[in-house]
Parts: structure tokens; C-alpha cells; sequence
């Protein structure tokens, strides 16, 4: 689970802002449960989709992205990642990959959040932000996220990855505008599921 709590170059909540900031989302809570639904609410509410506000600059720090008040779901997902870790709360990152509109090719991934909570294992929550179309929120065990799966080549991804995807990485660190993200959003290649032979 250390790796889980670890700060490192993108999740760095041992930079004292953000250090600091979980210390306050906190500091009205003594449990858990109630610390990680606080950093949870923080991001999704009060840090910005960057598409949805149509704001720059490009995030993907978590210093970054609490210092900027925006970023795209990968971004806001290492900000929360940081918050939670920062409480002593293991967090990871966790992706789908979804159409990017219409329910139709191509894809993209999505960015999310696993928390651990003792009361129930791995549980993931999604910070992308709400809007008309997305309401996401926090009510463990059952999943809210932002968007289902829905058609074929839609998938959830199970792992929970302690970093950041380097296709993700590439992406928010060479471009210079939110457009620039949004016209080249990270995919993957999703293997078909093979049948089981004898």
C-alpha cells in the first residue's frame, strides 16, 4: 500500500500548498470516510474542467492544478490523489476508455480516482466535475461516476495505478492549450477478450 501514500513528481503533496490545503479539507473531520468525501467534493467542485470552462493553462501537477484552480479529469485526478494521500488516505489512479461524443468512435481515456477505504476496499470516485450531462458523487460502496460504459470498445479499466499512464503524461506535457489537448486526447489499445479454449 506505500506506494499508494507516496509523493512523487506529478502526485506531490508534499509541496506545503498542497500539503497544506489537505491539512484544511481535514481539519473539520476525524474519520476516513468523511476526509476523503471533503478532498473529493473539493476538486470535482472547486477546481475547474478545463474543456467545460474553457480555461488554460494545461495542468497535470497536482501543485499545478490546485495552484491554477483547472485541469482536465487526468489532472484533477492527481490533485485528488495528492489531497487523499496527504491525509494518510492510499489513493490511486484508475481510467476508462470512452467515445470522445456521440457514443460512436474514436476513443479516448478518461481519468478517475480509487480511494481505500477500510470499510470497503477499493472504491472508485470520479473528480471530473459535474454538469447538465455528468453527476458523479461520493456514496461508498456504489459507484457514482461520471459516465457509463456503453458501447463496444468502451471499457473500464481494473488496475489501480499508483502513477500517472505515460499516454496521458505525453499529452499534457506537450501541449500548450486546452484545445490542443482536447483535439489530441490519450487512447490505448483495448485487447478483445479472447474465448476460453479446452
Amino acid at each position: 500500500m506505500k506506494k499508494y501514500l507516496h509523493s512523487s513528481f506529478y502526485i506531490d503533496w508534499e509541496v506545503p500548498t498542497v500539503l497544506n490545503h489537505a491539512h484544511e479539507l481535514a481539519k473539520d473531520y476525524q474519520d476516513p470516510l468523511s476526509i476523503a468525501q471533503a478532498c473529493f467534493e473539493f476538486v470535482r467542485d472547486d477546481i475547474k474542467h478545463s474543456v467545460d470552462y474553457a480555461l488554460n493553462p494545461v495542468t497535470c501537477k497536482a501543485s499545478d492544478v490546485l495552484k491554477h484552480g483547472t485541469g482536465f479529469c487526468y489532472a484533477k485526478s492527481h490533485l485528488l490523489a495528492a489531497l487523499l494521500r496527504a491525509n494518510g488516505i492510499p489513493a490511486g489512479l484508475c481510467y476508462q476508455r470512452l467515445t470522445i461524443q456521440n457514443g460512436t468512435p474514436p476513443f479516448c481515456l478518461h481519468g478517475l480516482n480509487a480511494v481505500y477505504l477500510k470499510e470497503f476496499g477499493w472504491y472508485r470516485i470520479d473528480p471530473r466535475g459535474n454538469n447538465d450531462d455528468v453527476e458523479a458523487s461520493f456514496c461508498p460502496p456504489v459507484e457514482k461516476l461520471a459516465f457509463p460504459i456503453v458501447i463496444d470498445g468502451e471499457a473500464d479499466l481494473p488496475e489501480v495505478w499508483a502513477e500517472p499512464l505515460p499516454e496521458v503524461l505525453a499529452v499534457l506535457e506537450r501541449t500548450m492549450t486546452y484545445q490542443e489537448v482536447a483535439a489530441n486526447l490519450p487512447d490505448i489499445d483495448i485487447l478483445p477478450a479472447q474465448p476460453f479454449q479446452k
